[in-house]
């Protein structure tokens, strides 16, 4: 008999003083029995770092969502969509390979890797340059320390509190604050 996904509630205050942006998000993350807390938590992270394109790109008209990730790896792990339908936004976590982020760069207008693994400098060296190609698509390293941090956060029922400032996220749940820096590699 198959695993199944873990559910996980998270109530998300997002501050974002880069954007102008403030909104709570009520969230359901669905947790692949292969995946772990820490790649949880930076999927939620890179909603948080994303979510003022919904009213920056979309003027509010659109949807931000999670995808199944690692249930159907045809879905991104996160993804916005506008009113019509078009995802205007493709993001991965972790370490992809070159033909399905060279695939999401012809389904999205945009397309975001944030990578997190204590190998994911040796995953970069080995694709960097085939990415070269993809003009739509911005690859983000996730120090390890903070990633595995914010793995700290999971809880299967989060209130968490996301303030964006000059690039940078914190995540807090009212005892503990986790810091993070993504440093743009693409």
């Amino acid at each position: 008999m198959a695993l199944k996904s873990t559910i996980f509630k998270a109530n998300l205050a997002i501050a974002d003083i880069d954007h102008g942006y403030y909104a709570d998000h009520a969230l359901t993350l669905a947790r692949h029995p292969s995946e772990t807390d820490e790649r949880m938590m930076i999927r939620l992270a890179a909603l948080a770092l994303n979510a003022h394109r919904v009213q920056t790109e979309c003027g509010g008209d659109a949807t931000l969502a999670f995808g199944a990730g690692l249930s159907n790896p045809e879905e991104p792990d996160v993804w916005l969509r506008d009113f019509t339908g078009q995802t205007r936004l493709w993001i991965e976590v972790g370490q992809p390979e070159e033909k399905p982020l060279a695939k999401a760069c012809g389904k999205a207008g945009e397309v975001h890797v944030y990578c997190f693994h204590h190998a994911a400098e040796i995953w970069w060296r080995g694709i960097q340059n085939k990415l070269t190609r993809l003009g739509n698509l911005s690859v983000f390293r996730v120090p390890a320390v903070e990633s595995q941090a914010l793995a700290t956060l999971a809880q299967r029922s989060m209130q968490l509190q996301a303030t964006v400032q000059e690039g940078a996220l914190t995540l807090s749940d009212g005892a503990e604050s986790i810091h993070i820096e993504p440093v743009r590699w693409k």
